[in-house]
């Protein structure tokens, strides 16, 4: 399935915010909702402590659906989890910069299986750190919380998030580059309507805006602000 990766407002919802042991069922309710993109967030239990999904679960869930895997890896150690995630068919592969030692090298892996290649910046990381890799990068997403403590409910959004958002798409603008900007990190509405016209591309799409137990509603209502975005802009 075909997916414009530039149009306005893309939603990726994230996996691990629904019913890890009906996730068949949400994600065929996700694609019925006009979803096009799902996160896919995969931790080692080191990176982060946390460990909701394993490479085998995406892999079975890789046959069950034609919706993009927009995958989010948080690991130590990237190289395994690349080959893998590589072999599954995803369309889109982020990592961490803080944990990979060649990243110009692991972004021409990527690359190389065209498949979309980008990294991820923890909150306290600058993106400064882009300055030599930015025009290799598909994507940039941005966590506005710490990754992997969504759990905990004292994780607010980082005071600078809005500061650090308008650098990262200064820097892209200043180049003429086509790199989309991604945010994940309790995700508003009111983040959308700030970023959806013209800073940030993809929402990641967690609990903060779409409800396990109302999934049609919640979409509809922001494909509904998408449409308003759109038009305002």
């Amino acid at each position: 399935m075909a997916l414009n990766w530039k149009k306005c407002c893309l939603f990726s919802p994230s996996l691990i915010c629904f019913d890890l042991c009906n996730l068949e069922r949400d994600v065929h309710l996700l694609d019925a909702s006009g979803i096009e993109l799902l996160h896919v967030d995969i931790l080692d239990g080191h990176f982060s402590p946390s460990l909701p999904l394993g490479l085998e679960t995406v892999r079975q869930l890789r046959q069950k659906t034609k919706l993009q895997f927009d995958v989010h890896l948080m690991a130590t150690a990237n190289e395994n989890f690349v080959d893998e995630l590589l072999d599954i068919g995803v369309q889109q592969l982020i990592f961490h910069v803080e944990t990979e030692p060649h990243v110009d090298n692991l972004l021409n892996k990527i690359k190389s299986r065209n498949v979309r290649a980008g990294v991820a910046l923890k909150p306290g990381t600058p993106v400064s750190v882009l300055d030599c890799v930015l025009e290799k990068c598909d994507t940039v997403l941005l966590m506005l919380i710490n990754p992997g403590y969504a759990w905990n409910k004292s994780e607010t959004q980082i005071s600078y998030a809005d500061r650090k958002i308008r650098e990262l798409r200064g820097m892209i603008d200043s180049r003429n580059l086509e790199t989309s900007i991604e945010i994940d990190g309790r995700i508003s509405m009111k983040n959308i309507e700030d970023y959806g016209k013209s800073v940030v591309d993809i929402f990641v799409a967690g609990s903060t805006c779409i409800s396990r137990n109302a999934i049609a509603e919640s979409v509809g209502k922001l494909i509904a602000l998408r449409e308003c975005v759109v038009k305002s802009a």
